[in-house]
């Protein structure tokens, strides 16, 4: 009759599998660890990245430690490459993502959400001594240099741009700055970060889109008590001037609006 235990003790493993887990549960177990274990890429400045020394450092890692020392234990980071990054909640690699994760409808059916903490926009950067390019509109018939299957890119050809393909917003402004493009569109996050390390290259914003890109601390669903705590803690650093500090160091403003 051992076959028969075998079978029980398959079945009833099999019904533990599908029992969701204990409401707090990775709460607790992240309290009891003493850390949070957060998954991010460290290539992707200046959001999380290594410094001179190897340190990883960014505007993410900044808040990832200052939501980790609310919840009262240590941020432990877990690098990945970004196209596994998300997935990498699924293995349970890690409580939580900090990478600038834009918030979907997609991402949302699979995934919960902190609250935004980080709004980008289209922008839209001029010499700044350029006069004719007021607006998107002004683009027809003008050079914009552009990552050619970014989301950036079909902007500007929409409103009738002549594309000139970059690697991506250094070279972008690069071709601004020499005059071989009239304009680049890109997001408003890298051109503060430009301007915090270059704060006299004669470049200014013409025009930037009404609509904001949000973005928010992913976690996976079923996990409303640290879904709780984190908002909670994030609430509390932007009250208590912490995120206002991170945010000045990085990008000389106040990014979350």
């Amino acid at each position: 009759m051992n076959w028969l235990k075998t079978l029980a003790v398959a079945a009833a493993l099999q019904a533990a599998a599908l029992v969701p887990a204990q409401a707090g549960e990775n709460l607790n177990a992240i309290k009891s660890a003493g850390a949070i274990k957060i998954g991010t890429e460290g290539t992707y400045a200046p959001f999380t990245y290594h410094d001179e020394s190897g340190k990883l450092v960014g505007f993410d890692v900044e808040i990832g430690e200052a939501i980790a020392a609310k919840l009262g234990v240590k941020a432990e980071f877990v690098e990945g490459k970004w196209d596994g990054l998300i997935a990498g909640l699924d293995a349970n690699r890690y409580d939580t993502v900090i990478n600038q994760v834009g918030i979907t409808e997609a991402r949302k059916q699979k995934y919960d959400f902190s609250e935004p903490y980080i709004a980008s926009k289209a922008v839209l950067i001029v010499k700044e001594d350029n006069a004719d390019i007021k607006g998107f509109a002004d683009l027809k018939g003008k050079k914009s240099a552009q990552s050619l299957t970014s989301n950036f890119g079909k902007i500007a050809e929409e409103n009738g741009a002549e594309l000139v393909g970059t690697d991506g917003f250094d070279q972008s402004i690069q071709l601004v700055l020499t005059g071989r493009a009239d304009a680049t569109i890109n997001d408003s996050l890298s051109f503060l970060d430009f301007k915090k390390h270059k704060p006299d290259a004669p470049v200014k914003i013409a025009a930037e889109q009404e609509n904001a890109d949000y973005s928010g601390i992913i976690i996976r669903k079923g996990e409303p008590e640290l879904l709780e705590a984190i908002n909670k803690a994030l609430a509390d650093i932007k009250a208590d001037g912490t995120y206002k500090t991170i945010a000045d160091k990085y990008f000389g403003q106040d990014v979350s609006k």
